[in-house]
């Protein structure tokens, strides 16, 4: 028996890196995995590996700047499966390095949409389910990041560390219907998409850590293990932590 038997859950961004590995381990443990992105080719490839693991997937192609997109997430994953014990709010951007005053306006829109907005009206979605089932885990994931400002970052920073601060007021909004609302700051992930943004010579830094580790942090904040956790952001910054520096 794995530890999420029974369980359904949704993993935006799934298609590849930190996504990919959540779905991944969510599915070793039993669940039943509605994987979302915008690749439907690779949503498939890990959907036929969540069949060979056991369990069930479903991929679900869409864009998550388009707010009935979003919610198509949602209700196909409860008339697939019936319910929705679990959401991970992963998927992400990440925006070239540009001062403010190089911003385009319609790229820092959408940097926000998908890095943080998306993220609120996926989990207002999938919330009166939890609701009436009277539990549920929800964990966004955010980043070293949105921790702290940085010179080149301002989208994706404050997007970040909006997403932090959306997982406490959720959280304190629904634990009295029996749900935990967690986020995970990761560090430097050596994920396709870091490869894009900063180079294979960043990525291959023997700091960096791999998908599968924030896989097994996001795990143990879903499963009962993980009782005693919410509302809390957690750092999971690895080899990369400025403590290190």
């Amino acid at each position: 028996m794995g530890e999420l038997d029974g369980r359904t859950a949704i993993v935006t961004g799934a298609s590849r890196g930190i996504g990919r590995a959540i779905a991944l381990k969510f599915g070793e443990l039993g669940a039943d995995v509605v994987c979302t992105a915008r690749n439907t080719e690779a949503l498939n490839t890990l959907v036929a590996e969540l069949v060979g693991l056991g369990t069930r997937g479903l991929a679900v192609t869409a864009d998550l700047s388009n707010e009935q997109d979003i919610n198509r997430i949602a209700a196909n994953a409860k008339n697939e499966f019936g319910r929705i014990d679990i959401l991970v709010n992963n998927a992400a951007i990440i925006h070239p390095m540009l001062d403010l005053v190089e911003f385009e306006v319609d790229m820092w829109k959408e940097v926000i949409a998908v890095n943080l907005t998306a993220a609120a009206i996926l989990t207002r979605a999938i919330l009166p389910t939890m609701i009436e089932n009277r539990c549920g885990k929800i964990v966004n994931i955010s980043s070293i990041g949105g921790r702290k400002g940085g010179k080149g970052r301002s989208a994706y920073r404050a997007a970040k560390a909006g997403l932090i601060s959306l997982t406490e007021s959720v959280a304190a909004e629904v634990k009295t219907h029996g749900i935990d609302v967690n986020c995970i700051c990761p560090g430097g992930v050596a994920t396709e998409g870091y490869r894009e943004a900063f180079g294979d010579k960043a990525a291959d830094d023997p700091t960096m850590m791999l998908g599968e580790e924030i896989a097994n942090v996001a795990a143990f904040l879903v499963s009962a293990r993980g009782s005693a956790v919410t509302g809390t952001a957690i750092d999971a910054f690895g080899g990369t932590n400025p403590l290190f520096r």
